[in-house]
Protein backbone atom coordinates (compact mmCIF):
# COMPACT_ATOMS: atom_id res chain seq x y z
CA UNK A 1 0.00 0.00 0.00
CA UNK A 2 1.44 3.21 -1.04
CA UNK A 3 2.03 5.80 1.44
CA UNK A 4 -0.28 9.10 1.24
CA UNK A 5 0.32 12.63 -0.08
CA UNK A 6 0.60 15.48 1.92
CA UNK A 7 -2.53 16.85 -0.05
CA UNK A 8 -4.65 13.56 1.20
CA UNK A 9 -4.18 13.72 4.89
CA UNK A 10 -6.77 14.65 6.79
CA UNK A 11 -7.25 16.25 10.38
CA UNK A 12 -8.13 14.75 13.69
CA UNK A 13 -11.83 15.23 14.65
CA UNK A 14 -12.74 16.14 18.17
CA UNK A 15 -15.92 14.66 19.98
CA UNK A 16 -17.76 17.32 21.17
CA UNK A 17 -17.88 17.11 25.35
CA UNK A 18 -15.64 14.31 25.18
CA UNK A 19 -11.57 14.55 25.83
CA UNK A 20 -10.49 10.75 26.74
CA UNK A 21 -11.85 9.07 23.47
CA UNK A 22 -12.22 4.60 23.61
CA UNK A 23 -9.69 5.68 20.27
CA UNK A 24 -6.93 7.00 22.89
CA UNK A 25 -8.21 4.30 26.16
CA UNK A 26 -7.29 1.38 23.90
CA UNK A 27 -3.85 2.76 22.39
CA UNK A 28 -2.71 4.00 25.52
CA UNK A 29 -3.53 0.81 27.45
CA UNK A 30 -1.77 -1.23 24.58
CA UNK A 31 1.59 0.81 24.73
CA UNK A 32 1.59 0.97 28.50
CA UNK A 33 3.73 -2.52 29.03
CA UNK A 34 5.73 -1.50 26.45
CA UNK A 35 6.36 1.92 27.68
CA UNK A 36 7.34 -0.04 31.30
CA UNK A 37 9.43 -1.59 29.95
CA UNK A 38 11.23 0.73 28.64
CA UNK A 39 12.23 3.25 31.51
CA UNK A 40 10.36 4.37 34.87
CA UNK A 41 8.70 7.55 34.68
CA UNK A 42 9.17 9.98 37.61
CA UNK A 43 6.91 13.33 37.67
CA UNK A 44 6.86 16.26 39.49
CA UNK A 45 5.80 19.41 39.45
CA UNK A 46 1.97 18.74 38.88
CA UNK A 47 1.02 21.09 41.54
CA UNK A 48 2.01 23.43 39.09
CA UNK A 49 -0.89 22.97 36.24
CA UNK A 50 -3.96 24.57 36.34
CA UNK A 51 -7.11 22.82 37.79
CA UNK A 52 -8.89 22.97 34.72
CA UNK A 53 -9.05 24.08 31.24
CA UNK A 54 -6.29 23.72 28.01
CA UNK A 55 -3.17 24.69 28.21
CA UNK A 56 0.21 23.75 25.99
CA UNK A 57 2.74 21.80 27.93
CA UNK A 58 6.10 22.47 26.19
CA UNK A 59 9.09 20.08 26.65
CA UNK A 60 12.59 19.58 25.22
CA UNK A 61 13.00 17.07 22.87
CA UNK A 62 16.19 14.68 23.02
CA UNK A 63 14.92 11.27 21.43
CA UNK A 64 12.13 10.02 19.79
CA UNK A 65 11.09 8.03 23.02
CA UNK A 66 10.32 11.44 24.61
CA UNK A 67 6.73 11.27 23.02
CA UNK A 68 6.37 8.26 24.40
CA UNK A 69 7.06 9.61 28.10
CA UNK A 70 5.26 12.97 27.78
CA UNK A 71 2.38 10.89 26.62
CA UNK A 72 2.13 8.33 28.94
CA UNK A 73 2.62 10.86 31.56
CA UNK A 74 -0.08 12.98 30.49
CA UNK A 75 -2.60 9.89 29.96
CA UNK A 76 -1.67 7.92 32.99
CA UNK A 77 -0.69 10.59 35.78
CA UNK A 78 -2.28 13.43 34.65
CA UNK A 79 -5.34 11.86 33.13
CA UNK A 80 -6.02 13.98 30.25
CA UNK A 81 -5.99 13.07 26.66
CA UNK A 82 -2.61 13.25 24.78
CA UNK A 83 -2.27 15.56 22.13
CA UNK A 84 0.64 16.33 20.02
CA UNK A 85 1.93 17.81 16.87
CA UNK A 86 3.88 15.26 14.91
CA UNK A 87 5.81 15.27 11.42
CA UNK A 88 3.46 14.41 8.48
CA UNK A 89 5.78 11.12 7.98
CA UNK A 90 3.86 9.49 10.23
CA UNK A 91 0.59 10.08 9.14
CA UNK A 92 1.56 9.05 6.09
CA UNK A 93 1.99 5.35 6.87
CA UNK A 94 -0.42 2.52 6.28
CA UNK A 95 -2.12 2.00 9.58
CA UNK A 96 -0.23 3.70 12.04
CA UNK A 97 -1.44 7.30 10.34
CA UNK A 98 -5.13 6.20 10.78
CA UNK A 99 -4.44 5.01 14.36
CA UNK A 100 -2.84 8.06 14.96
CA UNK A 101 -5.63 10.50 13.49
CA UNK A 102 -8.40 8.41 15.28
CA UNK A 103 -6.19 9.38 18.54
CA UNK A 104 -6.47 13.00 18.25
CA UNK A 105 -3.06 13.84 17.04
CA UNK A 106 -2.07 16.63 14.24
CA UNK A 107 -0.07 16.36 11.76
CA UNK A 108 2.79 18.86 11.13
CA UNK A 109 3.89 19.40 7.22
CA UNK A 110 7.45 20.19 6.44
CA UNK A 111 7.16 19.80 2.20
CA UNK A 112 3.65 19.86 -0.38
CA UNK A 113 1.13 21.47 2.15
CA UNK A 114 1.29 24.27 4.86
CA UNK A 115 0.04 24.33 8.16
CA UNK A 116 -2.89 26.48 8.40
CA UNK A 117 -5.16 23.01 8.75
CA UNK A 118 -3.13 21.76 11.36
CA UNK A 119 -3.08 24.98 13.38
CA UNK A 120 -6.39 25.47 13.26
CA UNK A 121 -7.14 21.39 14.53
CA UNK A 122 -4.60 22.60 17.43
CA UNK A 123 -6.88 25.87 18.34
CA UNK A 124 -9.81 23.33 18.42
CA UNK A 125 -8.03 21.33 21.02
CA UNK A 126 -7.29 24.16 23.27
CA UNK A 127 -10.48 26.04 22.90
CA UNK A 128 -12.26 22.93 23.37
CA UNK A 129 -10.60 22.83 27.10
CA UNK A 130 -8.32 19.88 25.91
CA UNK A 131 -4.08 20.23 26.34
CA UNK A 132 -1.41 19.72 23.66
CA UNK A 133 1.87 18.83 24.18
CA UNK A 134 4.64 19.84 21.84
CA UNK A 135 8.08 20.13 21.83
CA UNK A 136 9.43 23.77 20.91
CA UNK A 137 12.35 22.83 19.16
CA UNK A 138 10.47 21.19 16.37
CA UNK A 139 13.33 18.29 16.04
CA UNK A 140 15.28 16.68 18.15
CA UNK A 141 18.44 18.64 19.71
CA UNK A 142 21.37 19.11 17.80
CA UNK A 143 23.12 20.77 20.74
CA UNK A 144 26.24 18.29 21.19
CA UNK A 145 25.43 17.45 24.81
CA UNK A 146 21.90 17.05 24.37
CA UNK A 147 20.56 20.77 25.66
CA UNK A 148 17.69 22.34 24.69
CA UNK A 149 18.22 24.73 21.78
CA UNK A 150 16.53 27.16 19.89
CA UNK A 151 12.68 27.18 19.78
CA UNK A 152 9.97 27.48 16.84
CA UNK A 153 7.43 29.39 17.57
CA UNK A 154 4.06 27.54 16.82
CA UNK A 155 4.04 26.85 20.60
CA UNK A 156 3.70 30.66 21.60
CA UNK A 157 1.34 31.08 18.74
CA UNK A 158 -1.01 28.36 20.09
CA UNK A 159 -1.28 30.08 23.43
CA UNK A 160 -1.64 33.43 22.10
CA UNK A 161 -4.16 32.91 19.75
CA UNK A 162 -6.41 30.61 22.35
CA UNK A 163 -5.14 32.53 25.44
CA UNK A 164 -3.99 29.12 27.03
CA UNK A 165 -1.28 29.20 29.78
CA UNK A 166 2.16 27.37 27.96
CA UNK A 167 3.81 25.10 30.64
CA UNK A 168 7.20 24.55 30.75
CA UNK A 169 8.09 20.98 31.03
CA UNK A 170 11.70 19.81 31.46
CA UNK A 171 12.31 15.94 31.02
CA UNK A 172 16.04 14.06 31.13
CA UNK A 173 16.40 10.05 31.04
CA UNK A 174 15.48 8.70 27.43
CA UNK A 175 18.92 9.13 26.31
CA UNK A 176 19.80 6.09 28.15
CA UNK A 177 17.59 4.32 26.50
CA UNK A 178 17.98 5.54 23.03
CA UNK A 179 20.67 7.59 21.16
CA UNK A 180 19.46 10.64 20.01
CA UNK A 181 18.73 10.00 15.81
CA UNK A 182 19.15 5.99 16.76
CA UNK A 183 16.78 3.52 15.97
CA UNK A 184 18.72 1.10 18.55
CA UNK A 185 16.62 0.49 21.91
CA UNK A 186 18.01 -0.79 24.97
CA UNK A 187 15.00 -0.92 27.35
CA UNK A 188 15.86 -0.27 30.94
CA UNK A 189 12.25 -0.70 33.40
CA UNK A 190 14.48 0.39 36.13
CA UNK A 191 16.19 3.50 34.70
CA UNK A 192 14.55 6.53 35.49
CA UNK A 193 12.63 9.61 33.18
CA UNK A 194 12.35 12.39 35.45
CA UNK A 195 10.07 14.92 34.07
CA UNK A 196 9.30 18.36 35.66
CA UNK A 197 6.66 20.51 35.21
CA UNK A 198 7.23 24.06 35.89
CA UNK A 199 5.12 27.08 36.61
CA UNK A 200 2.78 28.14 34.03
CA UNK A 201 3.71 31.19 31.38
CA UNK A 202 0.41 33.14 31.21
CA UNK A 203 -0.06 35.07 28.28
CA UNK A 204 -2.46 37.55 29.04
CA UNK A 205 0.43 40.78 29.28
CA UNK A 206 0.27 40.01 25.48
CA UNK A 207 -3.68 40.07 24.98
CA UNK A 208 -4.62 42.10 22.22
CA UNK A 209 -1.17 43.26 21.22
CA UNK A 210 0.23 42.81 17.66
CA UNK A 211 2.96 40.51 17.80
CA UNK A 212 5.76 40.75 15.54
CA UNK A 213 7.99 37.78 14.46
CA UNK A 214 11.04 39.21 16.57
CA UNK A 215 8.43 39.22 19.44
CA UNK A 216 7.06 35.83 19.14
CA UNK A 217 11.05 34.82 18.60
CA UNK A 218 11.79 36.82 21.84
CA UNK A 219 8.78 34.89 23.73
CA UNK A 220 9.97 31.66 22.22
CA UNK A 221 13.29 31.64 23.38
CA UNK A 222 11.54 32.81 27.18
CA UNK A 223 9.64 29.34 27.24
CA UNK A 224 13.17 27.85 26.16
CA UNK A 225 14.79 29.45 29.15
CA UNK A 226 12.44 27.94 31.83
CA UNK A 227 13.09 24.66 30.07
CA UNK A 228 16.23 24.83 30.33
CA UNK A 229 16.51 25.54 33.97
CA UNK A 230 14.21 22.61 34.49
CA UNK A 231 16.67 20.65 32.76
CA UNK A 232 19.79 21.79 34.48
CA UNK A 233 17.90 21.27 37.71
CA UNK A 234 17.40 17.46 36.94
CA UNK A 235 20.71 16.68 35.31
CA UNK A 236 22.73 18.87 38.01
CA UNK A 237 24.75 21.18 35.60
CA UNK A 238 24.44 24.12 33.39
CA UNK A 239 24.02 24.18 29.80
CA UNK A 240 25.66 26.36 27.49
CA UNK A 241 25.35 30.13 27.80
CA UNK A 242 24.15 30.65 24.33
CA UNK A 243 21.67 28.47 22.99
CA UNK A 244 22.51 26.39 20.06
CA UNK A 245 21.07 27.68 16.59
CA UNK A 246 21.55 24.33 13.99
CA UNK A 247 21.84 27.04 11.14
CA UNK A 248 24.58 28.84 13.02
CA UNK A 249 26.93 25.50 12.69
CA UNK A 250 26.22 24.75 9.29
CA UNK A 251 23.29 21.99 10.18
CA UNK A 252 20.07 21.44 8.70
CA UNK A 253 16.88 22.13 10.59
CA UNK A 254 15.49 19.08 10.28
CA UNK A 255 16.25 15.50 9.37
CA UNK A 256 19.01 13.22 10.99
CA UNK A 257 21.80 15.60 11.06
CA UNK A 258 24.07 13.04 11.99
CA UNK A 259 23.69 11.37 8.64
CA UNK A 260 23.84 15.13 6.76
CA UNK A 261 27.53 14.86 8.75
CA UNK A 262 28.53 11.70 6.95
CA UNK A 263 27.73 12.80 3.41
CA UNK A 264 29.21 16.53 4.20
CA UNK A 265 32.67 14.62 5.15
CA UNK A 266 32.54 12.88 2.30
CA UNK A 267 32.09 15.47 0.13
CA UNK A 268 34.68 17.46 1.58
CA UNK A 269 37.13 14.51 1.23
CA UNK A 270 35.79 13.97 -2.23
CA UNK A 271 36.38 17.79 -3.01
CA UNK A 272 39.92 17.80 -1.29
CA UNK A 273 40.92 14.83 -3.73
CA UNK A 274 39.76 16.46 -7.14
CA UNK A 275 37.08 13.61 -7.19
CA UNK A 276 33.17 14.53 -7.99
CA UNK A 277 30.78 15.04 -5.07
CA UNK A 278 28.25 12.16 -4.15
CA UNK A 279 25.02 12.23 -6.41
CA UNK A 280 21.97 13.94 -5.04
CA UNK A 281 20.41 10.82 -4.14
CA UNK A 282 23.03 9.33 -1.52
CA UNK A 283 21.84 8.47 1.24
CA UNK A 284 23.02 6.81 4.98
CA UNK A 285 21.95 3.92 6.21
CA UNK A 286 23.37 1.63 9.17
CA UNK A 287 26.03 4.07 8.93
CA UNK A 288 26.98 3.70 5.22
CA UNK A 289 27.00 5.72 2.37
CA UNK A 290 24.41 4.27 -0.66
CA UNK A 291 22.91 5.29 -3.97
CA UNK A 292 21.23 4.14 -6.83
CA UNK A 293 22.43 4.12 -10.16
Amino acid sequence: MAKKSAASIKMPALKPGVEITWQIRLLANILRPFVRLLYKIELTGTENLPKSGGYVLAANHVTTLDALAVAYMMYFRLHRAPHFLAKEGLFRTPIVGPVLLACGQIPVFRSGRNNTDPMQSAYDVLNAGHIIGIFPEGTLTREPNQWPMRARTGAIRLSLETGVPIIPVGQWGTEAVMETYSSKIRPKPWHKVRIVIGKPISMEPYKNKKMSTDDLVELSDQVMVEITKIVEDIRGEKAPAKRFVPSEHGLPEHGNFKKFLIIKAENDRRKAAGLEPLPANAKVKRGKIVSKG
